[in-house]
């Protein structure tokens, strides 16, 4: 897993007011806690923050202070209209020590008939802080309708362990949907003229 090296600021000022004016400056609010020690309010560079993020459980060592800090992502609080960054939850964490984290999985090979369910597209695991998977592969290759792969018989790395029941399905292959015909439909015969009467 790769670490990012990114250079924070302390954090004084709370409060809305003060989290609009450190967004504006283009910074983003975030909070260091774990490990027993008294929770540190920093501010990131948004750009540098955003880029880090990109890659799911990036280790952060955060620069604040003259100290370095090695910190995983906990929670991110996006804008729900423009999903920038509003706030970021770090723990702290150390060399060798383990972590609970949801790991994506990415999908490989060709099935030999049927449609490819992505039932869950992350599994929980515990592994080293240092050395968390980036993905998980699954092999779908040769697979047929009726078929799947339940979270037991994923091939992890070396000391990365399931947290998940083995028999969490990952993956499915379905039969594909039928195109129905339309049924016929029933047109009312348009009612005769009636004669008029004799008079």
């Amino acid at each position: 897993m790769p670490e990012v090296r990114i250079a924070a600021e302390p954090r004084s000022e709370f409060g809305k007011g003060a989290a609009r004016r450190t967004r504006r400056a283009g910074l983003v609010p975030g909070v260091i806690y774990g490990h027993s020690s008294e929770p540190q309010h920093i501010s990131l560079p948004a750009r540098e923050l955003t880029l880090a993020l990109r890659t799911s459980n990036v280790l952060l060592q955060v620069e604040v202070e003259g100290k370095s800090i090695l910190t995983l992502p906990k929670a991110a609080q996006r804008d729900p209209i423009k999903q920038s960054i509003e706030h970021i939850d770090l723990v702290i964490v150390r060399q060798g020590e383990k972590v609970t984290v949801d790991v994506a999985i990415t999908v490989v090979g060709k099935v030999i008939a049927g449609l490819v369910e992505l039932v869950n597209a992350s599994v929980t695991v515990e592994a080293e802080a240092t050395h968390i998977p980036r993905e998980i592969t699954v092999d779908i290759d040769g697979l047929e309708v009726g078929s799947s792969i339940r979270a037991g018989e994923l091939v992890l790395p070396e000391g990365t362990t399931l947290v998940v029941a083995d028999d969490l399905v990952i993956v499915a292959i379905a039969a594909p949907q039928s195109e129905e015909e339309p049924e016929p439909v029933a047109v009312a015969e348009p009612a005769a003229a009636e004669e008029p009467a004799a008079g």
